[in-house]
């Protein structure tokens, strides 16, 4: 049964490292939430550690920079882990190939150029024909296409038996009001006409694996926080954590009229149809 709560306080003693998700949860693509980062800030005044753990296909250092510009305090974080820092290292590692085509926007682009790792050099970004492996990190245009969109370039792939590294496994996310497809939806879709795909972002182990190591917690007691019931709160199962579902984030619509309080029974039915069941819950991280 999930415990609802309605501040962060209530259960802040029981854990020494927080893993909380960024998008949807400390901002929405557009402005931070500032009751969230007060949070994150008391928390690590009472000692705690905060990693952000974000989808995003991008290294650390470009979120941070994008957080920085919302104005996000560095006061509510300790480190900051990127779905893309993860993927990154596989793509050095030589997982999908030296020759990558890059599904991606431009945006994007520092998932190949921001790192000093000299494996870099080797990578080379060439058109889907002469490509040896994929490399998602979202549609071309996130405003407008759909995943339907790619399916003509993925069969393509698939008949070349091309391998894909998505570097978010995220399906959506709301920019602002606005509800976008990531690269996961792409991925889940080549996974679907049986391609193949690597995925290192929540809900898989490698980030939180990358997240022990540069916060030094390995026997830490630690919390999930996050509003994605697949990728957030499914990670957090999957490594025998205790998770935050925060609802008023992409699953809103479904629990009830007023983001802040979720309605218990649609909370208790919701989750079981999901067959995720998070340990708490709460409207906004706060």
């Amino acid at each position: 049964m999930t415990r609802i709560i309605e501040s962060l306080d209530q259960v802040a003693a029981d854990y020494d490292v927080l893993f909380c998700d960024l998008w949807g949860c400390v901002h929405n693509g557009q402005r931070f939430y500032p009751a969230a980062t007060d949070a994150l800030v008391r928390y690590r005044q009472g000692g705690g550690r905060v990693a952000l753990m974000t989808n995003a296909p991008r290294p650390a250092a470009l979120v941070q920079a994008q957080i920085d510009r919302m104005g996000v305090p560095r006061a509510a974080w300790d480190v900051i882990v990127t779905s893309g820092d993860a993927a990154q290292d596989a793509m050095l590692s030589g997982r999908i190939g030296q020759d990558v085509w890059h599904l991606g926007p431009d945006k994007d682009t520092g998932f190949f150029t921001e790192t000093a790792d000299p494996r870099a050099t080797a990578i080379r970004r060439v058109d889907l024909e002469r490509a040896q492996g994929i490399v998602a990190t979202g549609p071309f245009d996130e405003m407008v296409d759909v995943p339907e969109d790619y399916r003509a370039r993925l069969e393509a792939a698939l008949a070349r038996g091309l391998p894909m590294l998505c570097a978010n496994p995220d399906l959506v996310v709301d920019l602002g009001e606005t509800r976008i497809y990531c690269a996961g939806a792409i991925a889940q879709l080549y996974a679907e006409m049986g391609g193949e795909v690597l995925y290192f972002g929540k809900p898989h182990a490698p980030i939180y694996d990358l997240a022990r190591r540069r916060l030094d917690s390995h026997a830490a007691r630690e919390l999930a926080i996050g509003d994605g019931i697949g990728t957030d709160i499914a990670g957090a199962v999957a490594q025998g954590i205790d998770s935050l579902f925060v609802t008023g984030g992409l699953a809103a619509d479904h629990l009830g009229g007023d983001v802040e309080r979720p309605d218990p029974a649609r909370l208790a039915d919701w989750t079981r149809a999901q067959g995720i069941v998070p340990t708490l819950a709460i409207g906004r991280l706060r």
